[in-house]
């Protein structure tokens, strides 16, 4: 069965040559299909946004960790409650760490998260509050919590799996600021 499969392969190869290869970018470049990107295409697209003095500083910095993010959410089989600090975690502000690593109550600027764009079309300024820890968070891990259900990952899904650069952007008292607060 093998060796005629192997045989029909050859057959095939001389009889359709592809001569040359061709460039992956002249490959894209023909793709109508890859003329909007994936992140254009469903909102999460980052956008230019001013930064404010803060956060210009915060991005010249060099990191204190860089840590290896994976996604968690409320619903389904996801987070349930509160966090470690007893609050209740806010979407895209939220991140659960290994407390020897990042402190909880540590307020983290993650550089990769400015600009982007939310489901609400928010855009995230790049701050988020270390106020949960989890069993499989060990070393340099975090995990961003993304609110309720598996489509509230979409917009940092490609961040999911990723190493992140994370600055310690000072402490917070109480539970992690909702949106509206949460730049001041």
């Amino acid at each position: 069965m093998f060796d005629t499969l192997a045989a029909f392969a050859m057959l095939w190869a001389a009889a359709f040559s592809a001569g040359d290869p061709v460039p992956y970018e002249t490959a894209v470049a023909a793709d109508p299909v890859v003329a909007v990107s994936p992140e254009v295409a469903d909102g999460s697209s980052e956008v230019s946004t001013d930064l404010t003095p803060e956060q210009t500083a915060l991005m010249a910095e060099d990191p204190d960790w860089n840590a290896r993010a994976s996604l968690y959410h409320a619903g389904g089989g996801g987070a349930t409650g509160n966090d470690s600090l007893g609050c209740r975690p806010i979407p895209m502000r939220t991140i659960a760490t290994d407390p020897r690593v990042i402190p909880r109550r540590t307020k983290v600027f993650i550089r990769e998260t400015v600009g982007m764009r939310l489901a609400d079309g928010t855009v995230h300024d790049g701050y988020w509050y270390a106020s949960d820890t989890g069993g499989a968070i060990r070393g340099q891990r975090i995990d961003l919590y993304t609110g309720n259900g598996r489509g509230s990952m979409q917009p940092v899904m490609r961040f999911n799996q990723q190493r992140l650069t994370i600055t310690n952007a000072g402490r917070f008292d109480g539970c992690p600021p909702a949106w509206n607060t949460a730049s001041r």
